[in-house]
């Protein structure tokens, strides 16, 4: 089986699902929203420019996480998917994650947003198996610190590996759908790389290497 390997935020996502976190917190008023929504187009330019801190922006997105216990979360975030995430989760793209189901392709979500966030769009999908960044957890609480490698950028490429390794499974026929420049590390060594989408920076490489461009919108 090969792998089918996807991005999530604005590319099976028609949006990014850690914004629009930060947006649905603001508009139930659990934040402030100034200097939330401040903060929140701060990080959000850096991650399209390239230039985000990814351990900056952890300490602040999961500053909320670490106030509120799990149950709490849990409830905000069934919230959250009704009114943010399944409207932005369209027919192209069902049917590209089912193209591959039917296939019998191993289907993996690779995001650097982090699990509490996409673990549950990944069963909206029907997708088992995510490696996505995972904020530490102490005494049954999330805290502002990252567990393990950042699922961002060459992050990707590193975690992608531990998972190969634990799964005794392999890159050979493997296909990576993404968005953003932002993944070039992974694009580069997947066997064919599609760019969903893509950002400006994205499309002119693929255009350079004759990548497949493709959308979901």
């Amino acid at each position: 089986m090969a792998l089918a390997l996807f991005d999530l935020d604005n590319t099976l996502l028609s949006g990014d699902s850690d914004y629009e976190w930060g947006q649905f917190l603001v508009e139930k008023e659990r934040v402030d929203a100034t200097a939330y929504e401040q903060a929140n187009e701060k990080f959000y330019r850096q991650y399209k420019q390239g230039t985000l801190d990814i351990h900056e922006f952890s300490a602040f997105s999961f500053r909320f996480l670490a106030r509120h216990d799990m149950e709490t979360l849990r409830t905000l975030h069934h919230q959250f998917m009704q009114e943010k995430i399944i409207p932005l989760i369209g027919d192209k793209a069902k049917a590209l994650v089912e193209k591959h189901r039917q296939h019998n392709d191993t289907l993996i979500i690779i995001t650097a947003t982090n699990s509490f966030i996409t673990r549950p769009i990944a069963h909206a999908f029907g997708i088992k198996h995510l490696i996505a960044t995972e904020p530490k957890i102490s005494n049954g609480k999330f805290t502002t610190k990252i567990d393990g490698t950042p699922c961002f950028q060459e992050g990707k490429v590193t975690r992608l590996a531990q998972w190969l390794n634990e799964n005794q499974e392999t890159m050979r026929g493997s296909v990576f759908y993404s968005d953003s420049h932002n993944d070039l590390p992974l694009l580069e060594i997947a066997d064919t790389a599609i760019a969903v989408d893509p950002d400006e920076k994205l499309e002119q490489i693929a255009k350079q290497r004759n990548w497949e461009i493709l959308s979901l919108r």
